[in-house]
């Protein structure tokens, strides 16, 4: 029975050590929003402009305006990293880590520019590990998305 408990405890800690230092990988998770398919796994989030699901909202702003405005509101979050992109590029990847594992969670944003100097986001936030994420991502994603609104209405 100890043998057994002293298995498991090292196969838990070689896990939790596993994951802290798993790599993020650019090539693998700075994707374009704009070319995901809607899936139906239930650990990601996919917001786009004329999404199926989740419709994401016009702002009054120039695309730069927009990404510098979104980058602050990630920026501004505990535990987040720019994985890859640029607020220039209008398309960042975001790192966001749990607290207590450190499990990482990607969110891919990009900025388009609408006819009359309003814009939109394309997300797509997504966990690295397991199969649910309890509502997270979404979550974040609306999270996020109030902040911006109430960000560029204050300017």
């Amino acid at each position: 029975m100890k043998l057994y408990f002293w298995v498991l405890a090292a196969l838990g800690i070689g896990l939790v050590l596993w994951v802290r230092s798993a790599k993020d990988d650019p090539l693998v998770w700075h994707v374009d929003p704009l070319t995901v398919v809607e899936g139906g796994k239930p650990n990601q989030y996919l917001m786009l402009p004329n999404g199926k699901t989740s419709q994401s909202p016009v702002f009054k702003a120039s695309t730069l305006e927009l990404a510098g405005a979104f980058d602050r509101v990630a920026m501004g979050q505990p535990r987040v990293s720019r994985l890859a992109g640029s607020v220039e590029e209008l398309w960042v990847t975001y790192v966001q880590r749990t607290a207590l594992m450190r499990f990482p969670d990607y969110i891919s944003v990009k900025v388009i520019g609408n006819t009359g100097g309003s814009a939109t986001l394309a997300i797509y936030s997504r966990s690295r590990f397991g199969r649910s994420d309890f509502g997270v991502n979404r979550a974040r994603v609306n999270m996020w998305i109030k902040a911006l609104g109430q960000m560029l209405v204050a300017r």
